[in-house]
């Protein structure tokens, strides 16, 4: 089955050249394509796709507001939402995170990370375009975060310490794998942990509180 993907971004240029790439990689599909944040989210209710890949700034309803509309914290029932931008320190972006987005890129990643970036959606993963995530999160973590983290409900252990800071870092879980010689079922485990007693949704989630927490430096 092929995964299902809506895209909204007002510009038509860009928004044809996103649903070409994403209709030439194999198991994607483009479903449906909107203009505005507003018609993004009446088409994704809709068609309940596998992946929404938005743009943050749209007019009427931008990005953000989209996601939160489809995936944030009291939704029942969340869609898979990817965000798409060009500036890699817009403002927007860490909101959009906050708002239940399970991944940005930006518009400059390439065929390959875009794809990479919808499978590991639909697949219930996150994904931050790895030469950005440093950067990125801890400049919005320096300017303080939004409100005081929370502490675990069970202590991390050192090995879910070390696992923390290289998912902040923009690790996939097979260069985690890698680094550390454990299998990826054991990758895996220690994120499921790390996301249950940091009461996080996804890795994303993880990596902003290890910033916030000052677990990992720019």
């Amino acid at each position: 089955m092929s995964i299902r993907v809506i895209v909204a971004d007002d510009q038509e240029i860009a928004r044809t050249g996103l649903v070409m790439i994403l209709d030439a990689q194999p198991g994607i599909e483009v479903v449906g394509e909107a203009a505005d944040g507003r018609r993004a989210v009446e088409l994704a209710r809709r068609l309940r796709p596998d992946v929404c890949l938005f743009d943050i700034r749209m007019p009427g309803l931008d990005g953000i507001e989209a996601t939160r509309s489809l995936a944030g914290p009291n939704v029942a029932d969340p869609l898979a939402v990817v965000v798409i931008t060009t500036f890699d320190l817009d403002d927007y972006v860490y909101a959009a995170l906050r708002a239940g987005a399970r991944g940005f890129l930006l518009k400059n990643a390439g065929a390959a990370m875009l794809s990479q970036a919808i499978h590991a959606a639909a697949n219930g993963d996150a994904l931050i375009a790895p030469s950005v995530t440093a950067r990125l999160l801890g400049a919005f973590a320096n300017a303080g975060p939004v409100s005081p983290p929370a502490h675990p409900i069970e202590t991390l252990t050192d090995r879910e310490e070390q696992i923390l800071a290289t998912v902040a870092r923009g690790r996939t879980n097979n260069e985690i794998a890698d680094e550390f010689h454990i299998s990826l079922s054991t990758v895996k485990s220690h994120i499921a942990s790390l996301m249950a007693k940091l009461g996080a949704r996804n890795r994303v989630e993880i990596a902003m509180w290890a910033y916030e927490t000052n677990r990992v430096k720019n």
